[in-house]
């Protein structure tokens, strides 16, 4: 701790303004004895100086003060002008104090100049480094100290400080006084403790419960991470984007009466604690009657507009809905040649039975056109990258829809930390400037962790990934994972903007060995993989890739010729070694197609994804690989519970003298819960050690179903129960060690039940299963713990 002998601590006035009094009455009472009736007109009285002297002045030349002061050589002044003079002078800032005093003929003028800053210092802080807090202080060493300054440095750090949650964190700026007017500013901070929000309560919900409610807020009720949690601070601004969100959240339930009547925050006593409570009034929910379009415009039908809604009677209301078939059909509009034609929904309420009527009016908007795109803010993002979020360009007609839209795409870029858009009067009636005011945001992260599975082990992860690659929205990324059996190594690269498209332009490359203890040989894998993304419609998208890649299967236990050898495995892994590394050369697809976020019922989603890779274009592999992958999802009993339906599947058609290898083949790892890795599928059961050699096909269905447990949500965790159906077989080459291998389909399924716990590190799935069908040789597994993942 410093020491404070000396110091003298800062007021806002500064010393100069506490001789405001003793200079005015050096002023009023120069040449002239007054009595208190005479001070008024004495104040009056006026000054004419031949002569102006200034003293005390250092750094600050004499030109300069004369300035501020403003007074001429023989001019006339009044007692109110000289003051005024004084005023001038001390706010300047740069005087400690100033005398303005009057001698006959002769104004003398005597300054004390503030101080020169030696040091810039701050004590108490912990949370915010010396480095952070000099950058919020606009105070420097070697610059003239204002008392001002320091007091907005202080306010400005005790609000870095609230930022963070730290509401009680004080901050007193003192001075100690150096040799050679110089004096060190020292910032004494007191942090004080976060301030967490204890509670989070609603009033007034019916339809939904408050863990529902909670999950749409943005802050967070304080749990036991309440460390590493940073939602669970309490900060009052933060209330009126909640209300926002609840609004939202239950407008799209068809809650079209919703009133958030009030959100208050209110602090403990102590200050150390946080209670924020909602009030709403929820209304009823509504569905959709009927559905019809009308065109104000002569010439323009209707019914082509019609054809392309993607709108039903029965469904719950939304407004996104009905704003994504308000774009469908002005985008029909413009590629009928149609400009300036507005699509406006018109809402019919039918309290009786809870539905609304929408009528779409097809009308001619002002023509009304956009002069140009302003874009602010942006120190590492290249203008292009916003630009190419607008629809519209410069020249183009004014759709205010459009525009609302390309301001949602620029936030969801996540390249910033705000981005406002709007839209102004040009320099015509029929013109519209549209200004982009946006805040970066850091994009790049490098990630050092680890980790743990029942399967693989514990492991290690280095990792690289900047999304906004050199400001041009591209992504990069890096990745090096070791575990206890594989290592695996990945880069790739992404232009989501090719040619100046909706086209996504992909690099690749990875390099994998695996070494796995249940398995008695080990592979390696090498690829490189360039492929193009696009989309199809506004909910899928397409695929085309080429991949290179090299296949080697080595270090097979035993020589395949003795099946009484301990370590032998079976004669197929040991033909497939011998084959050696295998170089193969692939065109593939895949077309996906997902709703998730654009469902017309809230809370529901479905996704299917069909993939196929022809290897056979050069290179010594030759197969067709085919693969499909399904899931419908939907949030059941007031979105409490999300119930989930999973299939997938995949085939592998070889052709010409080419037999599949394991490199290449189907493996039950990871798609039926309950049985251990390579735990089932095609054995060679006559090889000592009865490898499991994976199938060309394969097949599986999971039903899960994800539930809270009544613990408070912001711990994040919950339950799950999940049943699982499938199996794994078929071989090109069925010649085990001693005899046929058989590759025949033999179910499995288990059930089971499920952990999840949203941690700091990633949300990790406790598994507790038990496997029902199974056949002999299948090795099961009762408990799993992974990294969950999203289908």
């Amino acid at each position: 701790m410093r020491n404070d002998t000396g110091a003298t601590k800062l007021r806002r006035k500064g010393a100069a303004h506490r001789l405001v009094r003793p200079a005015l009455v050096a002023i009023l009472l120069s040449g002239t004895v007054l009595s208190t009736p005479f001070l008024m007109p004495a104040f009056a009285q006026s000054y004419s100086f031949s002569n102006v002297v200034v003293e005390g002045n250092v750094s600050v030349d004499a030109a300069t003060i004369l300035a501020y002061a403003g007074i001429g050589r023989g001019q006339s002044v009044s007692g109110g002008e000289l003051n005024d003079a004084y005023q001038r002078i001390v706010g300047s800032g740069l005087f400690e104090s100033v005398e303005l005093i009057p001698q006959g003929g002769t104004l003398k003028i005597v300054v004390k100049e503030f101080p020169m800053v030696n040091v810039v210092d701050f004590e108490g802080n912990k949370r915010l480094k010396d480095e952070a807090l000099s950058e919020i202080a606009k105070s420097k060493s070697r610059r003239v100290y204002s008392p001002t300054q320091a007091e907005a440095d202080a306010a400005a750090i005790a609000e870095a400080y609230r930022v963070q949650g730290r509401l009680a964190a004080t901050v007193e700026p003192k001075i100690i006084r150096r040799s050679g007017e110089r004096v060190d500013l020292v910032f004494e901070i007191t942090e004080g403790k976060v301030v967490e929000v204890e509670r989070l309560s609603f009033v007034g919900n019916r339809a939904f419960s408050d863990r529902r409610l909670r999950q749409v807020l943005q802050t967070k009720q304080a749990g036991f991470l309440r460390q590493v949690i940073k939602g669970d601070t309490f900060l009052p601004e933060r209330l009126d984007l909640d209300k926002q969100l609840l609004k939202d959240f239950y407008l799209s339930r068809g809650y079209i009466d919703v009133q958030v009547l009030d959100a208050t925050g209110d602090l403990a006593r102590e200050r150390d604690a946080g209670f924020v409570t909602f009030t709403v009034r929820e209304g009823r929910s509504f569905r959709i009657g009927q559905v019809s379009a009308v065109s104000a415009i002569e010439g323009v039908a209707a019914a082509d507009f019609q054809a392309v809604m993607r709108l039903r009677p029965g469904v719950t209301y939304s407004p996104a809905i009905i704003d994504n078939n308000v774009t469908r059909m002005e985008e029909l509009a413009l590629r009928k040649g149609l400009n300036f034609v507005r699509v406006e929904p018109k809402v019919t309420r039918n309290d009786a039975d809870g539905t609304l009527d929408i009528q779409f009016v097809i009308s001619r908007g002002d023509r009304v056109f956009v002069e140009r795109i302003d874009i602010e803010g942006n120190t590492t993002t290249l203008d292009q990258v916003i630009r190419r979020q607008f629809k519209t360009g410069e020249g183009d007609p004014f759709n205010p829809r459009e525009i609302r839209q390309a301001a949602e795409r620029i936030r969801a870029l996540g390249f910033f930390k705000d981005a406002k858009v709007d839209a102004q009067q040009g320099s015509a009636a029929d013109q519209v400037v549209v200004n982009v005011d946006v805040e970066e945001a850091p994009t790049g992260s490098l990630t050092f962790g680890a980790s743990y599975g029942v399967n693989s082990g514990a492991g290690l992860n280095i990792g690289f990934s900047e999304t906004n690659f050199l400001g041009r929205g591209q992504s990069l990324s890096v990745n090096i994972t070791t575990g206890t059996d594989t290592v695996d190594s990945s880069i790739s690269f992404v232009e989501p903007a090719f040619l100046g498209r909706d086209v996504a332009l992909k690099f690749s490359a990875g390099y994998q060995t695996t070494n796995y203890s249940e398995t008695a040989y080990n592979t390696r894998s090498i690829w490189i993989s360039p492929s193009v993304e696009f989309p199809l419609s506004d909910r899928s998208r397409l695929e085309l890739r080429y991949r290179v890649f090299e296949d080697a299967i080595t270090d097979v236990a035993g020589d395949g010729d003795d099946a009484d050898t301990v370590a032998d495995s079976s004669a197929i892994l040991h033909r497939e070694e011998a084959m050696g590394g295998l170089l193969g050369s692939a065109l593939g697809y895949t077309y996906s197609y997902d709703t998730r976020g654009k469902s017309i019922q809230p809370g529901a989603g479905v996704v299917f994804r069909f993939s196929q890779d022809f290897a056979g274009l050069g290179g010594d592999v030759n197969y067709v690989s085919t693969s499909v992958q399904a899931l419908a999802e939907r949030r059941v009993f007031k979105e409490e519970v999300t119930i989930r339906a999973i299939f997938e599947g995949g085939m592998i058609a070889t052709f010409g003298d080419y037999d599949s290898r394991i490199t290449d083949r189907f493996s039950g790892n990871g798609k039926i819960r309950g049985f251990a890795r390579n735990g089932f599928g095609p054995r060679d059961l006559t090889a000592t050690n009865q490898d499991a050699l994976g199938g060309n096909y394969y097949a599986v269905a999971r039903f899960e179903a994800d539930f809270p447990l009544g613990l408070p949500e912001e711990y994040g965790i919950k339950g799950g129960a999940f049943l699982d159906v499938g199996s794994v077989w078929g071989l090109d080459d069925t010649a085990g060690t001693a005899g046929p291998v058989d590759d025949s389909m033999h179910l499995r399924s288990s059930i089971g039940l499920s952990m999840f716990w949203d941690t700091p590190i990633g949300p990790l799935r406790f598994n507790f299963a038990h496997a029902l069908a199974k056949e002999d040789y299948d090795e099961d597994q009762v408990f799993d713990l992974t990294i969950s993942t999203k289908f």
